[in-house]
């Protein structure tokens, strides 16, 4: 599977996840939300942030369901999905992931079928390779 890059601008996103946290970084001097994380705030220019939190919920913005050829980790749990999740308390963030049946659930444990443009989603964290991640678990309703 591939893991994340954690780079020192986005290191505290998955600090946070690790401890079950989903955190946008924000100005502090503007209060514009980022992602991804950088140094410097595109709006006022200010290099000063916080990582504010959220509260996990958003709705599926876009989604695909890759075709082979995959790469060979991908290939034996194809189809699955790969989504891109708005966040609901920050419409402008959006994050990509997998819709996933339960957090340690294989990509494919949700079938395609059930997935629609708009559909509310929670986050939920999984690790992968020493690295934790969110996923994202279809609301009811």
């Amino acid at each position: 599977m591939l893991t994340p890059v954690v780079d020192e601008d986005g290191a505290p996103f998955w600090e946070h996840a690790a401890r079950g946290e989903l955190r946008i970084q924000s100005c502090t001097d503007c209060g514009e939300l980022r992602f991804p994380p950088r140094p410097c705030c595109p709006h006022c220019q200010s290099f000063r942030s916080e990582w504010r939190r959220m509260s996990g919920r958003g709705r599926i913005w876009s989604y695909v369901l890759p075709h082979p050829p995959l790469l060979p980790d991908y290939a034996a749990q194809a189809p699955y999905n790969a989504v891109v999740v708005e966040l609901a308390d920050a419409p402008r963030i959006r994050l990509v992931g997998n819709v996933v049946a339960a957090p340690d659930a294989p990509l494919d444990s949700v079938d395609p079928a059930r997935l629609r443009i708009g559909a509310g989603v929670k986050v939920t964290f999984a690790e992968i390779d020493g690295v934790t991640v969110p996923r994202w678990l279809l609301e009811r309703g």
